[in-house]
């Protein structure tokens, strides 16, 4: 007679209450990170002006980047619950006591510097162990409707965030708000210590005797990548296809806005729309029992998205802009929920901390480099330009997915 337990059917994840208590720490993680760099930057331009913004937000950004790789080393070493649990504990302390020394002393600008340089640092630490956590509390069929989930979550703290840190600074200034983005960092932590993990399977627990130093692990993580084709070929598509959505796409509408002369509320519009799409093809594949052809339906996906981002940055009217925003959310929010759940489900359980650090730091860590292009292409050639280089690096994302066979015939 077969096991009972093996022939029940897997619980949707919208349905597993691990994955929802994942996702409401993921989601309040989220809005507590928009909040806390909002305040970051109100307190220094209220302290030092708008020019030492950037160095004091550069001061976060440099650790995270050159830490990014070293916090998935650690959080395949002891474990990505272990590392986030702890990690989010350090942020929740942080962030409350430079409320509590801000509402004593002020907002100084080396408190705002010491304090953007131990987040970027602790936060090196919690993003590779918080994305790699979905495979220990969800089964592989269940990952694409994980990472729509997760996808949904980003564009609701993307709405919530920046009128809750509005709200926060108008009522309590910088300390006020510094206290929300903790409390928000609070609720996180409370839920993630109620997920439980799945062990790992027998093949992806190291022998007793395998004890090897942090530097042998990371080498050990690159000769992985290196040796398997399929993931570091998802890694490189992934990379290239969520490089222009992290933020320079959202610079480049409001530059094209002001460009065609058709003002804030059309850029506000176009952004909105942009963020809908993203969150109904992030609903629907949350809920739909299985992805078909699941490389296949990615490389479709990015190939549509540079279509329509080459199409809304050269859109004659605003009316057409906006729809072609909403399509672009979708296509590009798609290809974002699959690739992701490809890469977690291709990706040995061992060597996923190191992994989503590559990939973290290949999509995040990449991106600001791009901001100085947006403004010097656009003042150069248009915003058309530079909507159109978008659409290349997204058909050469999709050239790597078609031309790389395990990607091409991955399956969900």
């Amino acid at each position: 007679m077969p096991d009972a337990a093996a022939s029940a059917p897997e619980r949707p994840a919208y349905r597993d209450p691990d994955v929802l208590r994942w996702l409401g720490a993921y989601t309040t993680s989220v809005t507590g990170d928009i909040v806390y760099f909002l305040a970051l930057t109100w307190a220094v331009t209220q302290e030092s002006g708008p020019a030492q913004a950037g160095v004091v937000l550069a001061a976060g950004a440099v650790p995270r980047a050159v830490l990014m790789l070293a916090g998935g080393v650690v959080a395949d070493r002891f474990g990505p619950r272990r590392v986030v649990i702890g990690s989010d504990l350090v942020r929740c302390v942080v962030v409350l006591a430079a409320a509590t020394v801000a509402l004593l002393i002020g907002t100084e600008l080396w408190l705002l510097v010491a304090l953007a340089v131990v987040f970027g640092s602790v936060d090196a630490l919690f993003m590779p162990a918080v994305g790699a956590l979905p495979p220990r509390i969800a089964p592989t069929g269940q990952l694409a409707r994980v990472q729509g989930l997760r996808l949904l979550s980003i564009r609701l703290s993307n709405t919530a965030g920046p009128p809750l840190a509005a709200f926060a600074l108008s009522a309590g200034g910088s300390p006020g708000a510094f206290g929300v983005a903790g409390a928000l960092f609070v609720v996180s932590l409370v839920l993630l210590l109620a997920v439980r993990v799945r062990p790992l399977p027998p093949r992806d627990v190291p022998e007793a005797a395998d004890v090897s130093t942090p530097r042998q692990e990371f080498r050990d993580g690159l000769r992985y990548l290196r040796a398997n084709r399929r993931v570091s070929s998802l890694v490189v598509v992934i990379g290239l296809g969520e490089m222009c959505f992290s933020g320079p796409v959202s610079t480049g509408l409001v530059l094209l806005a002001d460009e065609r002369d058709w003002g804030t509320a059309t850029a506000g519009w176009i952004l909105s729309a942009f963020s809908v799409g993203g969150a109904a093809a992030s609903l629907l594949l949350s809920v739909v029992p299985r992805v078909p052809r699941a490389g296949l339906t990615m490389s479709c996906a990015l190939l549509l998205t540079a279509v329509l981002v080459v199409a809304t940055g050269n859109a004659p009217t605003a009316g057409l802009s906006i729809g072609l925003g909403a399509l672009l959310g979708a296509a590009s929010g798609a290809a974002m929920v699959v690739s992701n759940a490809l890469l977690q489900k291709e990706t040995d359980a061992r060597y996923l901390g190191r992994v989503t650090s590559v990939m973290t730091l290949c999509t995040l860590g990449l991106s600001p480099l791009l901001y100085p292009l947006v403004g010097l292409v656009s003042a150069s050639w248009g915003t058309g330009a530079f909507f159109t280089g978008c659409g290349v690096v997204c058909v050469l994302a999709a050239g790597v997915a078609l031309l790389v066979r395990p990607v091409r015939t991955a399956t969900l």
